[in-house]
C-alpha cells in the first residue's frame, strides 16, 4: 500500500543541508513529495511512497539527513488522501 505522511521536523534544521540532504535520501529511496523550511524555524516535509519505504524514510529523517542537521522532534501525520506528485522537490 501507499502511504501519504506530513512530518514536521525541528531542532538544528535550517542553515545545514537539511531540505538538500532529505531530497538525497528521498530520491535514493525513490520517496516522491515536498521538503520546505518554515518561517518558525522548522522544515515541513510530505513524503509519499510504499508503507515499508516511508516507515525506513523517516527513521533516516528522525537520525538527521544531512551530518550537521540535529533533529529534536519529528511531529508526524498520516494523511489520508494521496497526492499525484511525480518527485521529490525542494520548495524555497
Amino acid at each position: 500500500m501507499t502511504k501519504n505522511v506530513s512530518l514536521i521536523a525541528s531542532g538544528l534544521v535550517q542553515g545545514v543541508g537539511f531540505r538538500f540532504s532529505t531530497k538525497m535520501v528521498a530520491d535514493d529511496m525513490d520517496v516522491v513529495g515536498t521538503v520546505k523550511n518554515n518561517i518558525d524555524g522548522t522544515v515541513s516535509i510530505e513524503a509519499q511512497g510504499p508503507d515499508d519505504v516511508i516507515d525506513e524514510f523517516i527513521k533516516k529523517i528522525k537520525q538527521g539527513p544531512s551530518a550537521f542537521a540535529k533533529v529534536k522532534h519529528l511531529e508526524i501525520t498520516e494523511n489520508e488522501e494521496l497526492k499525484n506528485f511525480t518527485n521529490f522537490s525542494v520548495i524555497g
